[in-house]
């Protein structure tokens, strides 16, 4: 029976070409098979199905084992609109002896894959097999390859080889993939000098070298670099522009921005929506609603990007309802633009908005989640601590089969962490193979946060077994847990190493991390000498950590000095004022207080309201302090009456100096206390959740020592496991203790 395709592709019979015999010994010259009919019937084929049948044929009629032949079967098979990289390379491993032709295309067909490993083994094979020698046509993708893995020392290897080939190594397109490679790898002084250095250079040179400056963080450079362009008479394209762009739109350069617009209008730049879109993401950045406004009405085509752009821009600014509208209004809605909007609200400080996006997309969109949607939307939850939303999305994952990246390992690991189970964050960890840093880093975060100061120490040891580098944020993670479990060698002994071990020169974060670990041992004088000492001027974050450890040990003639600075540093920085007014009262120093609370009302700083958010049956509940708008408040108020019968029966006395420390609480009485956020919070999980499951409480600010205590209490009265996350930790209180230890 007669397959359909053959009534589509109807073979052409072999007549007066010879049959290539590879028994024989006969050689026909390179391409003598150009115009045979099969060869021909190849470019004709629509799919992979019809092309199948010409393999079948050539090998047939002894075709397949002419190279030029077998090469054309290749480059269909790995590079058309239809190509089956799989059957390519099976049918390149049947050829006796594939051309150059051939290599290429296989090399050429992997470097565009995500992970484009296959490339460069490829291309090691070819070397070894030395039937072949690479062309000006092979490197480039080669090249591709290297920058896609960032595999800087084979592409630096790479590189020599070139510089002995003579001249290959002078082709400019030779030598435009290495500046892309360099710049892709972000070594920027490498690239620029391989640009430098170049006898000839076309438009691509000068847009590889200019996005690479301003994709790498160098705007300026950049930006130098398009005008000595145009000294030197190379006329600017497209790509040129859009990298200008992106240059003017990271450097929030209005004005620039607005230049470069006129420039593309003024030398007649041929304008595409690709273009378009650079220059409304430009006008978005650097916070010109009305420009992107008027070019987006102005456009006549606009594409999904077009459409994105706007919503991203509007919720950057605050503006959701603008951003709705934008996603209502769009003729035709992926899941990008979904994307866009979950992870606006959830880089926004808006988690709960986020998930309620996430619900709409999954409950009345019925749309299915991709990969960026599942890592943002996993953020959220462990912004909120929402465990049974981000468990859902973790069964959701295996159930469809999907692969555990980097990107969503991490976000697995960042959500458990932060929703207090870090149990399953290790078993996450150790369930995938591949780990990059961020997923070290991650792990290493969450057992810091968790107050496992140890077992973190431990892990990034065997991080460093494993051969993979540790980057600035993982020494700043442990440093954390360092910090978190009085771990001061340890600590010390890390931070010494950074730069000769590690690699890693110190910077703020690192150095308020160290000051941390000294203020919290009680070794003041030597945090102090520590900062005067500093390689880098002390920010912030340094200052801050001061001021905490001052607070905790009551030093106040070194609080006040860290405090003037900080506040020098961030005027509007209400907790400076707040943790000094905490060691002042702790002094029984109450005019100072009064002081400190006068000079605050009138700089109009207000300290920032505590909020605790609880999720029960996968719906997040938030509390402020005194709250009654909970549908269930008169349950809860009633549960915490109960609560402090229970308390007093056990001999529980309020800490009252905790009103007194509370700036914006002056006028509030005794009861204040006993209406903490954290306390509401934990009465609603009382008699919300089951007995058999924790109550997890998420709190954006500090627990107070009060509230803090109380839990412990709780714990043991009510025979349940509390796990509280503030600002700086987890708190796993059970049994009448906490993990801490009191050490916090």
């Amino acid at each position: 029976m007669a397959t359909p395709y053959t009534q589509v592709l109807p073979l052409p019979r072999h007549q007066h070409y010879p049959k290539p015999n590879p028994i024989s010994k006969t050689v026909f010259t390179d391409r003598y098979f150009e115009n045979h009919p099969l060869i021909l019937l190849i470019d004709k084929c629509h799919s992979i199905n019809q092309l199948k049948q010409v393999h079948a044929r050539m090998l047939r009629v002894g075709l397949f084992f002419d190279p030029f032949s077998a090469s054309k079967l290749i480059e269909a098979s790995a590079l058309s609109h239809f190509s089956s990289l799989d059957y390519a390379h099976k049918v390149f491993d049947e050829i006796p002896q594939p051309n150059l032709f051939s290599w290429n295309a296989l090399i050429r067909a992997y470097s565009s894959r995500q992970d484009p490993i296959q490339s460069l083994l490829i291309f090691v094979n070819m070397l070894c097999e030395g039937s072949e020698f690479p062309s000006k046509f092979t490197y480039p993708f080669v090249f591709k390859a290297c920058a896609k893995m960032k595999a800087f020392g084979f592409g630096r290897g790479l590189h020599g080889m070139v510089v002995k080939k003579g001249r290959v190594g002078l082709d400019i397109f030779v030598l435009n993939s290495l500046i892309h490679f360099y710049a892709d790898c972000g070594c920027l002084d490498a690239a620029y000098l391989v640009f430098e250095n170049m006898q000839i250079r076309d438009v691509v040179s000068w847009n590889t070298m200019i996005l690479g400056f301003a994709e790498g963080g160098y705007e300026d450079e950049a930006l130098k670099l398009f005008y000595k362009m145009e000294e030197e008479n190379v006329r600017p394209n497209d790509v040129t522009m859009m990298a200008v762009l992106s240059a003017c739109g990271k450097k929030f350069d209005l004005e620039l921005g607005r230049w470069a617009h006129a420039f593309i209008q003024r030398n007649g730049i041929r304008e595409s929506v690709i273009l378009d879109n650079a220059v409304l993401d430009m006008y978005m950045k650097c916070g010109s609603i009305e420009d992107a406004e008027r070019l987006f009405d102005e456009m006549g085509e606009k594409d999904i990007v077009s459409w994105t752009t706007m919503l991203v821009g509007y919720a950057r600014t605050g503006d959701f309802d603008a951003a709705r509208r934008v996603l209502n209004s769009m003729p035709s809605q992926d899941i990008a633009a979904w994307n866009a909007l979950i992870s606006a609200y959830e880089q926004s400080g808006k988690p709960k908005e986020a998930l309620t996006v996430f619900n709409e997309l999954q409950v009345i969109k019925k749309a299915k989640p991709d990969e960026v949607t599942l890592v943002c939307t996993l953020s959220a939850c462990a912004q909120l601590g929402a465990i049974d939303l981000g468990g859902w999305i973790h069964v959701y994952i295996k159930k469809q089969g999907i692969k555990l990246n980097c990107h969503l390992t991490t976000a697995l690991i960042d959500m458990y962490s932060k929703c207090g189970d870090v149990e399953k964050a290790l078993d996450v960890f150790h369930s995938v193979n591949v780990r990059d840093v961020f997923v070290w880093s991650a792990m290493i975060a969450g057992l810091a946060m968790h107050g496992r100061g140890k077992e973190a120490i431990s892990l990034f040891l065997k991080m460093h077994d494993h051969k993979v580098k540790p980057n600035s944020v993982t020494l700043t993670n442990v440093l954390c847990a360092c910090s978190h479990s009085g771990l001061v060698e340890e600590g010390q002994a890390i931070f010494n190493q950074m730069v000769t071990v590690y690699g890693v020169v110190p910077g703020l974060k690192h150095y308020a991390c160290l000051v941390d670990i000294l203020g919290r041992a009680g070794e003041l004088e030597e945090a102090v000498k520590l900062i005067r000492n500093m390689a880098v001027t002390p920010g912030p974050s340094v200052w801050g950590a001061l001021l905490g450890a001052c607070r905790l040990h009551g030093n106040l003639e070194i609080a006040e000095q860290a405090c003037n600075h900080l506040v020098e540093l961030e005027p509007e920085n209400h907790g400076a004022y707040v943790l000094l007014s905490n060691i002042y009262a702790k002094s029984g120093k109450w005019d100072e207080v009064s002081m400190l609370r006068k000079r605050m009302r009138e700089c109009g700083l207000k300290k920032e309201p505590g909020c605790s958010s609880i999720e029960v049956n996968g719906t997040v509940h938030e509390f402020l302090v005194g709250d009654n708008t909970h549908p269930r408040s008169q349950k809860i108020y009633a549960k915490l009456d109960e609560i402090a019968a229970r308390l007093k029966s056990v001999g529980y006395v309020s800490n009252k100096s905790q009103i007194l420390q509370l700036v914006e609480e002056e006028d509030m009485q005794e009861q204040a206390l006993n209406l903490h956020s954290e306390k509401l919070a934990m009465a609603f999980g009382l008699i919300s959740v089951a007995p058999s499951q924790p109550i997890r409480i998420v709190k954006n600010l500090r627990v107070c020592g009060d509230c803090h205590e109380v839990a412990k209490l709780l714990s043991k009265l009510y025979d349940r496991e509390i796990l509280l996350r503030d600002r700086y930790r987890f708190h796993h209180f059970k049994e009448g203790n906490c993990s801490c230890k009191d050490y916090w």
